[in-house]
C-alpha cells in the first residue's frame, strides 16, 4: 500500500466523502457493479462504517443524483430566458456524458431529494424570470420532461452495446437485413439511409446524437416562445 492511500483511508468518514467515492467507482465499474460492500472496501472500512452516513443503497444512490446535480452549471444572471434554459440542458447533458449511469438512477428515483426540486425549481424560475406566466410554465415543464436533465428517450436504442451488437453482424448479414427493411419499410429505409454516416456517436445506426438533442430542444425552446408572445393560456388558447 503507497503512503498515499494509507493517507486517503486515514481521513476521517463523512457524507460527502462517501457519495464523491460512489460517484467515482460508478464511473469506473458501472451502477450495476457498484455495492455497499465494493464502496467499503474502496474507502478502506467495514460496510457497516458506510450506514452511519447513508441509510440504505437507495439513499446512496439518491445522494449520487445531488452530487452530480451539484456539477451542473448555474443559471446565467440576467441572460434571456432561451439562452439561460439552453445552457442549462447542455450543462445538465455534460454532465450525464461524464456520468452514464445517472440516466436509469434519476428514471427510477421515488424520493426527491431537496437537490432535484432545488435544481427543477430553479429552472422553472427560468421561464417566469422571462415573463412566462405560471400556466405557461406548468406546462412548459411537463413539455421538457426528462430533457431538462440532458437526456430523453430516442425511438431507436443508440446504447454502445446495440452498436457493438450490429457490427458484429457479418456483412451479408446486414445486406439481407437492409435489403429486407427496404422492402417492408421503405419510409424507414429511406430516412435510415440518408442518415448513415460512421461517426461513432449515433441514434440507431446513423444520427449524430448531440445534433438530434438540441435540434429537439430549440424546436421546444422557439415553440415556448410563440405561445410566450400570443399570451398562451390552457384554459381558452391565447390570452386577452
Amino acid at each position: 500500500m503507497t503512503l498515499l492511500a494509507e493517507a486517503a483511508r486515514r481521513i476521517p468518514l463523512n457524507r460527502d466523502r462517501v457519495l464523491s467515492a460512489a460517484v467515482v467507482l460508478a464511473d469506473e465499474v458501472g451502477i450495476e457493479s457498484l455495492s455497499m460492500r465494493r464502496l467499503a472496501q474502496e474507502l478502506g472500512v467495514v460496510p457497516m462504517a458506510l450506514y452511519k452516513h447513508v441509510a440504505n443503497k437507495e439513499e446512496l444512490l439518491g445522494g449520487m443524483v445531488d452530487t452530480i446535480v451539484g456539477e451542473i452549471g448555474p443559471p446565467v444572471p440576467d441572460a434571456p430566458w432561451k439562452s439561460a434554459v439552453r445552457f442549462r440542458v447542455l450543462s445538465a447533458r455534460q454532465v450525464l456524458l461524464r456520468h452514464p449511469w445517472a440516466r436509469p438512477v434519476i428514471e427510477t428515483r421515488t424520493n426527491v431529494t431537496p437537490a432535484v426540486l432545488g435544481y427543477m425549481d430553479g429552472f422553472a424560475g427560468m421561464f417566469l424570470a422571462g415573463g412566462f406566466s405560471v400556466d405557461l410554465t406548468h406546462h412548459v415543464m411537463h413539455a421538457m420532461g426528462s430533457r431538462m436533465w440532458g437526456f430523453t428517450q430516442e425511438v431507436f436504442d443508440d446504447s454502445a452495446g446495440a452498436r457493438n451488437q450490429h457490427a458484429q453482424v457479418p456483412a451479408e448479414a446486414r445486406a439481407a437485413m437492409a435489403q429486407q427493411m427496404a422492402e417492408n419499410f421503405p419510409h424507414l429505409f429511406k430516412i435510415a439511409a440518408a442518415a448513415a454516416h460512421d461517426d461513432g456517436s449515433v441514434v440507431g445506426n446513423g444520427c449524430d446524437d448531440q445534433f438530434e438533442f438540441e435540434f429537439a430542444l430549440d424546436l421546444l425552446l422557439d415553440g415556448f416562445e410563440r405561445l410566450h408572445q400570443q399570451n398562451w393560456t390552457s384554459g381558452g388558447g391565447k390570452g386577452k
